[in-house]
């Protein structure tokens, strides 16, 4: 979390301007023998949604003080991790530099080659899209205006997500002074009514943009400190002015940790924590708004460990943690970062650099450029968990030293990753499924291992069976067995409004005296009536049930029923269908 003397991290040493050495398919090491072997019940509940995974949730810092944001191997290493968003200009760089011609306030460093355009052309090269920090310590409305209309008027960029400063309560108002702001008030009232400034100005060049206010972490310093000039603390004062026109609220998380045992505790510990406290201001203020105001955590790492194995579990756990609990987007700090050599120590038998970047800056004491440390594999590792627009489920562990995260994919698949946070110990996992039936054939298993230098892939274990090396990360990746449904979804459209009429034999779930369907519509459907269906609807999601007299449908037998729909930009089949929880074929 950010405190007086921990903040952004873009404190320590700029890094190397050379470039080297890309990432391509390293080989990943061989464990060492453990020790033993601990027994853990692993249940996975496909048919219990937590959250879809969104197209924005995987992200990272790149500051404009990295002399290698835009060349030519960052693209690959951004989309080989994995990695779908990328924050510019950087942490509190944000709040001295201006957009237009390149350049900061203060006396702080910009690198060569990091204006704006030549940001978009690595992030677009990469595949993955830009959020947006708008100078608020020394900018002006008009000039974040500006940026969005070159942005996405005159270049057509498309960008999305802007926030409205960065860590703006370091700005003196609590005596604490990090974060550079021009405003002759540092109070939060003054920077909710400034906010309501940007996001007029912003909006009236592009309406669509979405637009995110600065909180404090819940539960860490300055939080529920009243400061001068407010009669609330920043939360309750931003929230209580802003939040009825904001898109999203922003915190940013470096959990205190007094060891890496504890750091491994805090994704679970915090996390759902911050997010509960923050929707539950967003709810108690933003009035009608508050259903559509997110939560992004723009800036996300560790305190201690950094370079080493502790720090490659936690970031895979950290980034689902948050995923599972709300968070729409999380951006890693940072891609590259530097470090003072001065502070070099050895972690869990590797050394550690306290950088906090994914991979290494190049400084004098570091490996070669862009070498990747733990944390960068940990975040890749999620690549084989799932993808945007696949679903979060519930996974419960019996062992508080090994995490499960589970999703199921559009296709029906399942996959599950074990994070086996015991150093010395390997762990002999029992998985079982509600809502899923696993076929019997080996599953693939991508492992990352300790203090290994890349992702290995193999068939191996069962689905129901697997062991996960001491400190070790392992994603199994599951096929069901043969469809015990088949959903048939015919739909009429016209402009702005659809019929949709859905069939579902039952294939082999044996007589089935009650049921529900579960889908989520990929596009902007709304539901306005139903027939032969008792249905509910929240977001894209939907789940219909029966009425008195379908309930029963027997093997073999089929239930129809239907609805009609608004919608604007889409309206496109859904993916995937769940009858009684399970995964059905489709068509």
């Amino acid at each position: 979390m950010t405190s007086p003397v921990q903040s952004c991290r873009e404190r320590v040493v700029a890094v190397a301007a050379a470039l080297s050495l890309a990432v391509t398919g390293a080989i990943a090491a061989v464990a060492p023998p453990a020790a033993a072997a601990s027994s853990v019940s692993v249940s996975v509940d496909a048919a219990l949604q937590l959250a879809t995974v969104p197209a924005t949730g995987v992200g990272v810092n790149i500051p404009v003080y990295d002399a290698d944001m835009n060349a030519a191997a960052t693209p690959g290493l951004l989309s080989t991790a994995g990695i779908n968003t990328v924050r510019y200009p950087g942490g509190s760089h944000s709040d001295v530099y201006h957009w237009q011609t390149g350049t900061a306030e203060n006396g702080q460093y910009v690198a060569p080659n990091t204006g704006f355009d030549a940001f978009m052309g690595t992030v677009r090269a990469a595949g993955a899209q830009p959020i947006i920090t708008a100078n608020y310590g020394s900018g002006t409305p008009q000039e974040a205006a500006a940026w969005v209309q070159y942005a996405n008027v005159t270049k057509g960029y498309g960008v999305k997500y802007w926030e409205i400063g960065n860590e703006v309560y370091g700005n003196g108002e609590y005596n604490a002074t990090w974060e550079y702001d021009t405003h002759s008030s540092k109070s939060a009232t003054t920077y909710a009514n400034n906010v309501l400034q940007y996001v007029s100005a912003m909006k009236a060049a592009d309406p669509s943009v979405r637009i995110g206010a600065v909180l404090t972490t819940p539960g860490y310093w300055p939080d529920g400190i009243v400061g001068p000039g407010d009669t609330m603390d920043w939360n309750h004062t931003v929230l209580s002015i802003a939040g009825s026109k904001i898109d999203f609220a922003i915190v940013h998380a470096y959990p205190t940790s007094t060891s890496p045992a504890d750091l491994l505790t805090k994704p679970q510990a915090q996390n759902a924590n911050i997010t509960g406290a923050v929707r539950s201001l967003i709810n108690q203020y933003a009035g009608s708004n508050a259903p559509n105001v997110g939560i992004a955590v723009t800036e996300a790492n560790a305190q201690a460990y950094l370079d080493t194995s502790p720090n490659g579990l936690f970031a895979p756990d950290n980034y689902l943690t948050w995923l599972e609990n709300g968070a729409f987007n999380v951006d890693w700090w940072d891609l590259r970062n530097g470090t003072d050599c001065t502070k070099v120590t050895t972690v869990e038998g590797a050394t550690d650099y306290n950088d906090g970047g994914t991979v290494s800056s190049g400084s004098p004491c570091e490996p070669a450029v862009d070498t990747p440390f733990p944390a960068y594999y940990g975040i890749q590792m999620i690549s084989k968990l799932g993808a945007p627009g696949d679903t979060l489920v519930k996974a419960a562990s019996s062992s508080s030293l090994l995490t499960a995260h589970a999703v199921r994919r559009a296709n029906g698949d399942v996959d599950v990753m074990l994070i086996n946070k015991d150093p010395n110990n390997d762990a002999t996992v029992n998985l079982s499924y509600a809502g899923f039936t696993p076929s019997a054939a080996t599953p693939t298993v991508h492992s990352y291992l300790k203090n290994a230098h890349g992702i290995g892939a193999a068939r191996s274990g069962s689905p129901t069976v697997q062991t996960v090396p001491a400190y070790g990360i392992t994603v199994v990746q599951m096929h069901p067995t043969s469809a015990p449904c088949r959903v048939v979804y015919n739909r009429n459209e016209w402009s702005g409004v659809m019929v949709g009429n859905v069939t579902v034999v039952n294939n082999g779930l044996g007589q089935v005296n009650g049921w529900s369907l579960g889908f989520a519509f990929p596009g902007d459907n709304t539901i306005t009536d139903t027939w032969n269906a008792s249905v509910s609807q929240s977001g894209r999601s939907v789940n219909a049930q029966n009425v008195s007299y379908d309930a029963t449908v027997p093997q073999g037998g089929s239930v129809q029923w239907g609805f009609r729909a608004t919608w604007s930009s889409s309206d496109a089949d859904p993916s995937a269908f769940w009858f009684n929880g399970a995964s059905c074929a489709i068509g």
